[in-house]
């Protein structure tokens, strides 16, 4: 049996199967840091992937990383412009669910992490959230954050120095209410 092809291997555009099979995992990564809530990730990516391959063939396997980022940049401010129209509220699991006591105080911290880290993803503008969650969490290199935003490389460096300040002060102010 042949192997997949991966988005490198030839020198046209890269085939949908093999771009879904490599980026995958960092759309729903990226789409949960850049905004999206947990229950409508699901169909922001397929979105995403909707994108992807209407214009598949101007992708390049060279800069494909970039391309999906910007892809996912684009997707996810399309959602938080329209997401104050949704009212529903789900939970991610049924309270029934039992858990042993150290398991479940380990994703109880993890969950409350999370939704910390969100919460002050939520006070960075758009710009400084998009070179933030690519550096930082998505561990993209800058060359590639810039070309995702669509910014030259020390515009990105500025965001993400502005960025990581006001993580800092939101981090500060966070420890100030748990001590108080």
């Amino acid at each position: 049996m042949p192997e997949a092809a991966t988005p490198s291997d030839s020198a046209g555009p890269p085939t949908f199967a093999a771009v879904y099979e490599a980026h995958a995992s960092l759309v729903w990564r990226s789409l949960k840091r850049l905004g999206v809530r947990e229950a409508d990730v699901p169909d922001v990516a397929q979105e995403v992937f909707v994108v992807i391959h209407r214009r598949l063939a101007t992708a390049t396997a060279g800069a494909l990383k970039s391309w999906v980022y910007g892809i996912c940049l684009k997707v996810a401010a399309d959602y938080r412009k329209r997401a104050h129209v949704r009212r529903e509220s789900l939970v991610d699991e049924s309270p029934e669910r039992a858990n042993s006591g150290e398991t479940a105080v380990r994703e109880v911290a993890q969950r409350q992490a999370r939704t910390l880290l969100d919460r002050m993803l939520d006070q960075l503008d758009e710009d400084k959230r998009t070179v933030f969650v690519l550096f930082e969490l998505e561990q993209a290199s800058m060359h590639e954050v810039a070309a995702a935003a669509g910014v030259p490389l020390q515009t990105a460096y500025a965001r993400l120095y502005a960025a990581r300040k006001q993580m800092e002060t939101l981090i500060a102010q966070h420890r100030k209410e748990v001590l108080a």
